[in-house]
């Protein structure tokens, strides 16, 4: 149950955030506790309840609306795009308006946010984090980034931001990126931010409720997620050796042991990895961060949940999760996918049951999770 959308609002009292009252001409009243009332109802149906907050974003840049909207625009992300350093709420074409993770004032905020989620909601069985990363390679680049990357290396940078990366144009005179000598430190750097984040949410949330689960989502595209700065490896898996953009450290920074509850969004429109060479480029939606255009095998359910099991290497179970709308008129690949999600992972997460609703495609959800009980598994 999403509790705190991208907008930096969330779906219950705070003292720390503002309540989401009204969206769309829709309002919901004070006296209503939407949250408590999904816990006891769910828990009447002997079900459990998992809150997912969307956690370094603070503003929705399609309505304007947001934390960045307001008075904490000095936590949004500066990025680095090949039109200059910009301030996230100028780029449009991006509908998250994601902030700083390495801006402490953001980390204490959503700390707050957290532990009193956590105290309120005695009865919460656990706590999904979503976006906890940073918008992408271009993020974030700004002066309060680039002291804390220099405290880290202890090094004085000569040319910021050049000397992580720059923009050059090609022969076709198209602007791309080339990597500068402080590239794969930058790179440490933004996930040892993260991993310090998580280890320092889990410790303050289970000081409140040692019984909670403790969870996260991502991307299952793990040769990409550098890009959002984030490495949800186990500790023991050591990218170096697998990958040119990790340094020897990136392994310290790894957190899936930190994990009670994982999932990796497989959002591929391919089933196996077979399909991929078959890949039509018009008939995908892509536009998850980090998400690239390549035809590698891990393009596909198969594929995503195989390196995901890999690189996790069974500190924590991995749920296979699917975006239902990827599969709009094509409710058989979305059975396959269903099936293979079973076969591939510890289990499965549908995004979301909005599109479920929407599609009545409740039958089609069944018959795929029966397919992947035929096929050998127990879950």
């Amino acid at each position: 149950m999403d509790v705190k959308p991208i907008t930096g609002e969330v779906l219950y009292p705070s003292k720390y955030a503002p309540q989401m009252k009204e969206w769309n001409g829709f309002t919901r009243s004070n006296e209503f506790d939407f949250l408590k009332t999904f816990i006891d109802e769910s828990h009447k149906l002997n079900l459990k309840v998992h809150v997912s907050l969307n956690v370094f974003v603070a503003g929705h840049n399609f309505h304007d609306r947001g934390l960045v909207y307001q008075d904490k625009s000095h936590w949004q992300s500066i990025n680095y795009t090949d039109s200059g350093l910009i301030p996230i709420t100028k780029l449009k074409h991006k509908y998250s308006t994601m902030t700083n993770p390495a801006n402490r004032e953001v980390q204490l905020h959503e700390l707050e946010v957290l532990k009193e989620l956590a105290r309120n909601y005695p009865d919460l069985d656990g706590i999904m984090l979503d976006r906890v990363r940073y918008d992408g390679i271009e993020s974030d680049f700004s002066r309060l980034s680039r002291e804390l990357f220099e405290k880290y290396i202890s090094e004085k940078i000569e040319n910021f931001p050049e000397d992580i990366y720059k923009w050059v144009k090609n022969s076709n005179g198209m602007k791309v990126r080339i990597d500068g000598k402080y590239f794969k430190k930058w790179l440490e750097w933004r996930a040892s931010v993260i991993y310090n984040f998580f280890v320092e949410v889990r410790r303050e949330v289970k000081k409140i409720n040692p019984k909670i689960s403790f969870g996260d989502y991502t991307g299952a595209w793990y040769p990409l997620y550098y890009e959002v700065g984030v490495n949800w490896a186990s500790k023991n898996f050591d990218p170096s050796k697998h990958y040119e953009w990790a340094t020897r450290e990136y392994k310290n920074f790894g957190y899936a042991e930190l994990l009670d509850l994982y999932t990796a969004g497989c959002y591929f429109f391919e089933v196996t990895k077979e399909e991929v060479e078959r890949l039509n480029e018009e008939t995908i939606k892509r536009g998850e961060a980090a998400m690239g255009q390549g035809k590698e095998y891990w393009y596909s359910v198969e594929g995503s949940a195989e390196i995901a099991k890999e690189v996790v290497m069974a500190a924590v179970d991995v749920i296979g999760g699917l975006y239902v709308e990827q599969y709009k008129d094509h409710p058989e690949q979305f059975e396959r996918a269903i099936e293979m999600c079973l076969q591939k992972t510890d289990g499965l997460m549908i995004f979301d049951i909005v599109h479920i609703v929407n599609y009545n495609w409740w039958e089609v959800l069944e018959r795929g999770i029966k397919r992947g009980e035929e096929s050998g598994v127990n879950r």
